[in-house]
């Protein structure tokens, strides 16, 4: 079965989550490809239309499964091959997105949401389901604390908090993650900026927490990635973050408080270990993911090509 991947590369590179999710769906015997969107806003996307058709009638592709809501938009301006669209949360949490998003869940053929809160927010009628984002098992795992602050350069005995993203992001809300901080004696925060996929495993094996303050999420894979490296969370109650960490001791869910994140933050120090949030995640690595995603495609293209 051949599938082409549509998704963005407005960030300068294709979001390592989608690059790992078909790489594994290759394993399993997809031969995958990708078409890469530039351009922001409904306008940008849509002029990739006539490239796209190019690159549908060199592929051939089964299926077209495309990454976000303006990526679904585009992909299903043509109707000969069956599209389906995953939404990653911004597409669903911004309004005005929203309102596209829902016109691509009625044209996709099938629909996929990474959390529960999105499939509330957009309410779609049929032909969906719920599949976060796998994490890389392989990749995120528990590290020795000491080796990597060495490696990085840190200290033995600072106090480090890993931010979630980088610093200009607003949906992130750096602002807050700061204010609390600030509220912490001798504590630095880290902003997650430049780092390669290994090089942010051993930041979150060297760091006391990470600390997401977003006010939106879909499933991040921040947390998830996190989780897999049994790393202390703090975080709002953003996307599916809640049901993620639920019942896993040395992880936080605050409100928009710096006060009361900065005493999360204090309670992470004053308990000082490692969490066992790897073996909640473990049902969410990329195999398993691939499986769910693979089980999906059979049903859209039951008549063509066996996959696995």
């Amino acid at each position: 079965m051949k599938i082409l991947t549509v998704c963005s590369v407005n960030s300068g590179k294709i979001a390592p989550f989608v690059i790992e999710q078909a790489a594994t769906l290759k394993e399993k015997g997809c031969e995958m490809d990708f078409f890469t969107v530039e351009g922001k806003g409904i306008r940008g996307y849509l002029r990739n239309r006539e490239k796209l058709n190019r690159k549908i009638n060199e592929f051939h592709p089964d299926i077209i499964h495309a990454h976000y809501g303006l990526s679904g938009l585009l992909a299903n301006l043509q109707r000969k091959i069956p599209v389906i669209t995953t939404y990653h949360g911004s597409d669903i949490n911004d309004r005005k997105i929203l309102r596209l998003s829902k016109i691509v869940i009625f044209l996709s053929r099938f629909n996929i949401f990474v959390s529960q809160k999105n499939i509330d927010i957009a309410k779609p009628k049929k032909n969906y389901a719920l599949i976060p984002c796998g994490v890389n098992i392989d990749i995120f795992k528990p590290l020795n604390r000491n080796e990597c602050r060495n490696k990085l350069g840190f200290g033995e005995e600072e106090k480090l908090i890993l931010f979630s993203s980088s610093f200009d992001n607003r949906v992130k809300n750096p602002a807050l993650a700061k204010e609390a901080v600030e509220l912490l004696k001798n504590t630095r925060l880290i902003e997650l900026k430049g780092y390669g996929r290994q090089q942010v495993c051993e930041l979150m094996n060297a760091v006391d927490a990470v600390l997401m303050t977003s006010f939106t999420e879909g499933s991040p894979q921040f947390v998830k990635e996190a989780m897999a490296c049994n790393c202390p969370i703090v975080s709002t109650d953003a996307g599916d973050v809640k049901k993620l960490i639920f019942d896993v001791e040395g992880c936080f869910i605050c409100p928009f408080s710096a006060k009361e994140i900065a005493e999360a933050l204090q309670t992470v120090f004053f308990l000082n270990k490692k969490t066992a949030g790897r073996n909640k995640i473990l049902n969410l690595d990329n195999q398993q993911i691939a499986e769910k995603i693979m089980n999906i495609y059979r049903n859209v293209v039951p008549d063509r090509h066996s996959v696995g």
